[in-house]
């Protein structure tokens, strides 16, 4: 029973090899595939299109499609019960009649990202043509939210030359089947909706249809976030703890802009070009521009901090204003190393030489005129001395007072800035 199932499988098998070689010869007689299938030049043949999208390879649009087309060839039918019930025949695509549907915002140099595959044609003259495409499209980039930016990009396929009265097209799906797209580690696809359009160029009154495949894309942040957001969010808080540090360290100009310089190169480069600046490029830019700001600011700070005795004394309106109003609201009490003597204490001393030197006048009336000479010179200096130390002090307190309110403004900046870049995100 076996032996006799076999035999009747290959006899099948060969009478349909037989039919379909008659079938073959008896379709293509008197076909040519130079001219479209229809019995009157006035008819529309439809052609249906359908894409499949299967991978995103990179991003000026490179994208592998699986793209089918469906339409009548009035040329190639047959009666399926002449030919044993063969219903459908597989050919080369190159021995039937295919519409001229291409890419027209195509970005590839060489035109030939398609492969030849065979077609099927079914006996009442319909024809499936599946095709694989590796495609390059142009596509308009926005940054300007870089990292977390979402991109369109408009695939528009359409005939080359058959004008809509001799070639219509129609959406097989509303939009392009994502049941096979291999993810893609940068950009997560939304949605890839398709709209069919008619176009009434300027050159012709003929209406030219096209389906345009819009692709909705996602940029995936996580790698910007942790490799480029989160290092310069922590740079830029690091940068206000700088007039923390005492004057005296010697360690208050730091690199900071420095390594932000370099961070701003890695963005730069993991970019496209475009004429709009991403955010993170602007959070950057005005990081930058705030550590140059605190950098600048803390150099104007050293310099009043370490003021020599050629000092001017501090005016009346920066004692008020910084000495007394900004030092209560930055908890400024005491003077560290450069405390000032009272007046009261000034006014004791000077009295004890007074009565020092009026002693040494009753004692020794011969010498009087030389030691009341040296006393005033020693006071004099004195005096002098602990007026230097007071401005100096002053000027300290006043570096001191300065460093504490821009350290708070600085890291108020920051922390509204970061919240900025959070909000985006979220």
């Amino acid at each position: 029973v076996n032996s006799s199932n076999h035999h009747l499988t290959l006899f099948c098998l060969c009478a349909q090899g037989r039919y379909a070689f008659k079938l073959l010869n008896d379709l293509f007689v008197n076909y040519t595939n130079a001219l479209r299938p229809v019995e009157d030049t006035d008819n529309i043949i439809n052609v249906t299109l359908q894409i499949t999208l299967s991978q995103i390879i990179d991003m000026i649009l490179t994208t592998y499609l699986w793209i089918r087309q469906v339409w009548f060839d009035a040329y190639l039918t047959w009666n399926n019960t002449d030919y044993d019930g063969l219903d459908t025949i597989r050919i080369p695509s190159s021995y039937v009649w295919r519409p001229d549907i291409v890419l027209y915002n195509n970005a590839d140099d060489q035109f030939s990202s398609s492969m030849e595959t065979n077609v099927v044609i079914r006996h009442d003259g319909q024809i499936m043509w599946d095709q694989p495409a590796i495609t390059k499209s142009s596509c308009k980039v926005d940054v300007s939210y870089f990292p977390f930016d979402a991109q369109q990009c408009r695939l528009t396929f359409g005939s080359w030359t058959h004008n809509g009265n001799q070639m219509d097209l129609h959406n097989a799906l509303d939009s392009a089947d994502l049941a096979d797209f291999v993810e893609n580690v940068e950009w997560e696809v939304q949605g890839m909706p398709a709209k069919k359009n008619i176009i009434l160029y300027g050159c012709c009154s003929d209406p030219y249809p096209d389906i345009t495949y819009t692709l909705h894309l996602k940029r995936r942040a996580s790698f910007y976030i942790f490799n480029l957001l989160i290092p310069c969010m922590m740079i830029s808080f690091l940068a206000p703890l700088g007039f923390y540090l005492p004057a005296d360290s010697g360690e208050k100009v730091s690199t900071v802009l420095l390594a932000l310089t370099v961070f701003q190169l890695l963005v730069a480069e993991s970019m496209p070009p475009s004429e709009n600046v991403p955010l993170i490029g602007k959070y950057y830019i005005a990081t930058m521009t705030m550590i140059t700001a605190s950098t600048a600011l803390t150099i104007f700070i050293m310099n009043i901090h370490h003021c020599g005795p050629e000092a001017q004394p501090v005016p009346a309106w920066t004692r008020r204003f910084i000495l007394h109003y900004l030092a209560r609201i930055c908890f400024v009490y005491d003077m560290g190393e450069s405390c000032l003597y009272s007046r009261e204490r000034e006014l004791s001393q000077q009295s004890n030489w007074e009565r020092i030197s009026q002693e040494e006048g009753n004692t020794c009336l011969f010498h009087q005129q030389n030691i009341l000479r040296n006393i005033e010179y020693i006071a004099n200096f004195y005096h002098e001395q602990k007026a230097t130390q007071r401005r100096n002090g002053e000027w300290r307190k006043v570096a001191k007072v300065m460093d504490l309110f821009f350290m708070w403004i600085f890291f108020i900046m920051v922390f509204f800035m970061s919240l900025l870049i959070i909000g985006k995100v979220v």
